[in-house]
């Protein structure tokens, strides 16, 4: 089993993680997060979404936030696109990179966004195309990869569907997502390896919700496959508006926390990350929802 020396850890909070908060969080608060993030060493970084206001109203501030930030050398700012009219909004912000996505269950995507898988891939492909036309790197999330909160279990044979479908349509890298949380190590691995029919282990990477409390272990079992990129969410920031009282993403701390423990290089400083959560969870008045997190915050009490 060789697993890899370093890791890439794509920090999704301020974009997945705030943008179901019910209170709205200020352009300001989401800047001074993201350069909190950038000073950890954090060096990807999902910023925003540019989806209609009505939709997501937490994210109406996209093109101040994406104005606002300091943006340093060697730091990827991505912004999530679902449509050609927002990738023409986000086009203005300069990102580095755009994310689009689909569902690997056509339940999911029916009750989502009214349509098939093929036919939600049909409308991405104008964005993807546009994207790649005017240099900017193209992601694609596979939401549902392993469970549906409407059909249950999502099989392998629907992830390499829509795997397929992405890597058609131009999308250049993909992550395998557990929206719901309810993935298990050996069905994560069965969901990267129907991927990895589509996509070189370069170009995959994984997204995993705690709700069952198995996000780390799935973690472990993507790395064991040689997975070396993941989306990560600052004090575990993020809910999962499908599964009721649902934990959401995995800790970046936590995440980070098991690395080190590994000897796999992150490049992000766990202290300065911890204060990052704190700064975020202090603002929305909670403690952070990492584990590490509490147990670095509590020792600098004593």
């Amino acid at each position: 089993m060789k697993l890899p020396s370093r890791v890439k850890l794509v920090e999704v909070g301020p974009r997945d993680g705030l943008q179901n908060e019910k209170q709205p969080v200020p352009a300001s608060v989401k800047i001074e997060l993201v350069h909190r993030l950038q000073a950890a060493g954090v060096k990807e970084i999902e910023v925003t979404s540019f989806v209609s206001p009505k939709w997501v109203p937490q994210m109406a501030d996209n093109a101040e936030v994406m104005a606002g930030i300091a943006r340093l050398s060697g730091v990827r700012y991505s912004v999530l696109t679902p449509n050609l009219q927002g990738f023409e909004a986000a086009l203005k912000s300069k990102p580095d990179e755009i994310v689009v996505f689909g569902a690997a269950s056509e339940a999911f995507s029916q009750k989502n966004i009214n349509c098939s898988i093929a036919q939600s891939m049909e409308r991405f492909a104008p964005v993807v195309q546009a994207a790649r036309a005017a240099g900017i790197y193209v992601r694609g999330a596979m939401s549902c990869a392993v469970g549906c909160p409407y059909q249950g279990e999502v099989s392998p044979e629907s992830v390499s569907y829509l795997a397929a479908l992405m890597k058609g349509i131009g999308v250049q890298h993909i992550g395998v997502a557990d929206t719901i949380g309810v993935g298990t190590p050996l069905k994560i691995q069965r969901a990267i390896e129907a991927t990895l029919q589509h996509f070189d282990l370069n170009d995959i990477s994984g997204h995993f919700h705690d709700t069952y409390g198995q996000a780390l272990a799935n973690t472990l079992a993507a790395l064991q496959l040689g997975i070396w990129q993941f989306d990560t969410s600052v004090a575990g920031l993020g809910g999962c508006p499908y599964a009721k009282g649902a934990t959401g993403n995995v800790a970046t701390e936590d995440v980070v926390y098991l690395l080190q423990g590994m000897g796999i290089d992150t490049g992000i400083d766990l202290e300065k990350l911890v204060d990052a959560g704190q700064f975020i969870s202090d603002f929305l008045q909670r403690k952070p929802n990492s584990r590490a997190a509490t147990a670095l915050l509590n020792k600098r009490m004593n």
